[in-house]
């Protein structure tokens, strides 16, 4: 069972995930948040994967549709403390080069730069 809280750094959400995200496992559950969180406005995100073991092609395919509309509204998708199997299946499907992948929280949030004064998701999306 996966487990998965929010929380704000500024204008940064990071999502802590805990546990394997999977078909069966939370894959609803991890779409719905970000989903959620995108649809607030929140467009600059960092996914904590410390502590998740495994994840399936459900949950990356999720990854790469948040990554895809974070960027297309000017925000952007970091993943934080990638685990041994989560980086093989980044590196099998070449998407090592696309996402931006840090080990320490701090880095992933000041690699997003400072926050745009008034940006809103609805501003973005227009641009």
């Amino acid at each position: 069972m996966v487990t998965m809280s929010e929380r704000a750094v500024g204008d940064v959400t990071i999502v802590d995930l805990e546990g394997r995200v999977t078909l069966d496992e939370g894959s609803d559950e991890f779409r719905d948040l970000t989903r959620r969180v995108i649809k607030q406005g929140r467009i600059k995100l960092v996914i904590n994967f410390q502590r998740v073991p495994y994840i399936d092609s459900t949950a990356l395919g999720e990854i790469i549709r948040c990554y895809t509309t974070l960027t297309r509204l000017g925000g952007g998708l970091k993943l934080l403390g990638v685990t041994p199997h989560v980086h093989r299946l980044l590196v099998i499907t070449r998407l090592l080069t696309i996402f931006d992948l840090f080990d320490e929280e701090a880095e992933a949030i000041k690699s997003f730069g400072k926050p745009a004064p008034g940006l809103t998701a609805e501003a973005a999306e227009e641009k």
